[in-house]
């Protein structure tokens, strides 16, 4: 079985378009994008007080204590890079006001601004989504807690495990250590807060088991994840393999024992409501059932239809391009993603020095925040640079607008002190205004290609 690679279907006109939709954009301070983010959307009112709801934070103090978990610098080092801020000042916001569910719902705020820019729908409709684990060194402290992973090199490390829409979105993040991607990947699907209705999700290998492809199926979820190696992989059938001829290489030996489903399909549908009503954790569920496949009859029968609806999805894969194509655009977006957290999250050369969970989940959830917040700056200021564009007499084919990406960081500045203005440059409008654009350069690059 072999399956002919796909073809780029980037066209050669979206880089000079990329490169100077991204000219015209405006040059801020980190700060300045939080402030002005902050001012669209007011995320900063999700953070209340751990006893007091009434008692509202200094924004400035709030955002600050945000940035530096966002950027790994810690509340220590952002005091002194802050001016006219106190270690101990951060200390208490952090205490009274950062956790795990006011994070979730700033963020929330944040993907549901991010679905109703006018941009936005030219990258998705808020209905795909895949998910991957970003891998972090770990030190000092943080040794004892990280996993060594062939794959990322002899250091220890721990994983941000982070869900992203089609439109760029980052809607979830869980630190993981020591379990595989897969045990995750429902529990951003389900539990997010965010207005996005997912009915498609796509993951690289380590993000499936076939356990994962049955409860997906029954929780309404079309689950397409990368497999490599996929001509290792064997179909299931309840047939003969002498039936199918062209398929009879890949054809696994041992057949669908559908006793296993038909004895324990009560508490089949019973699970399947429990995880979707949050009664149990769909992470607790698949560690469970992979513990102990073989004694118990739930885990048996979840296999055996995780294996025939993974027998489906690999039929699908070998006849549809499109299929292939949708979910490498899914994937190609979740590495972008990572790129620009990589960007962000630089300072302790981006490892964590942290052995507490609570840490080091503040700093993935700061690190998925400021992502959010730059992706939805970069899409307002983008659609505002091709609306000058087209004023200008510019013609831009909207196909072209799906490939463009606001994940870019080259105009934003991410290192120095960390000043929050007082007064803003903005035009009339409350924007910045945009950088000129050079139309010439442009066109002439058009000419040339």
């Amino acid at each position: 079985m072999k399956v002919t690679p796909l073809d780029n279907s980037v066209p050669a006109e979206v880089s000079p378009l990329k490169s100077l939709v991204y000219s015209m954009l405006p040059h801020p301070k980190i700060t300045e994008i939080l402030d002005e983010v902050n001012d669209w959307t007011a995320f900063t009112d999700y953070f209340s007080h751990l006893k007091n709801e009434v008692i509202r934070p200094d924004t400035r103090l709030l955002l600050t204590t945000i940035l530096a978990d966002g950027i790994n610098l810690g509340l220590g080092k952002m005091a002194e890079a802050c001016p006219g801020v106190t270690r101990s000042s951060l200390e208490s916001i952090q205490a009274w006001y950062i956790r795990d569910e006011t994070y979730s719902s700033a963020l929330a705020e944040l993907v549901n601004a991010q679905g109703k820019q006018p941009m936005a729908i030219y990258w998705g409709d808020g209905t795909t989504s895949s998910s991957d684990g970003q891998n972090f060194r770990v030190g000092s402290l943080g040794r004892y807690v990280g996993q060594v992973n062939p794959k990322y090199g002899q250091d220890p490390g721990i994983q941000f495990y982070t869900h992203i829409s089609d439109q760029y979105s980052p809607f979830y993040t869980r630190v993981i250590s020591r379990v595989r991607d897969s045990t995750h990947v429902l529990d951003g699907l389900l539990y997010h807060e965010s207005d996005l209705e997912i009915r498609e999700h796509y993951t690289d290998t380590s993000g499936f088991t076939d356990h994962v492809f049955a409860i997906m199926h029954l929780l309404g979820f079309e689950f397409c994840p990368r497999i490599r190696d996929l001509h290792d992989k064997r179909l299931f059938i309840q047939g003969k393999a002498q039936q199918y001829h062209g398929l009879q290489s890949i054809i696994s030996t041992n057949r669908l024992n559908l006793k296993y489903i038909e004895s324990n399909w009560s508490d089949v549908p019973r699970l399947a409501t429990s995880i979707s009503q949050g009664t149990v954790t769909a992470s607790l569920m698949i560690k469970k059932l992979a513990s102990y496949p073989k004694q118990n009859g739930l885990a048996k029968a979840l296999r055996e239809i995780g294996r025939i609806k993974r027998t489906l999805f690999m039929l699908n894969w070998f006849r549809d391009p499109e299929l292939r194509r949708r979910v490498q655009k899914g994937l190609n977006k979740g590495e972008a993603r990572n790129a620009l957290a990589r960007a962000v999250f630089m300072h302790r050369l981006g490892e964590i020095r942290y052995r507490r969970m609570e840490n080091q989940t503040y700093r993935a959830s700061g690190l998925t925040l400021l992502t959010a917040a730059i992706t939805l700056w970069n899409t307002v200021y983008i659609e505002r640079a091709v609306k000058s564009l087209k004023k200008q007499g510019i013609k831009i084919n909207d196909q072209l607008l799906s490939h463009l990406s606001p994940l870019g960081w080259e105009h934003i500045n991410l290192t120095g002190d960390y000043i929050w203005a007082r007064k803003r440059k903005t035009t009339s409008s409350k924007f910045r205004p945009l950088r000129p654009a050079n139309i010439q350069n442009y066109k002439n690059s058009l000419n040339l290609q």
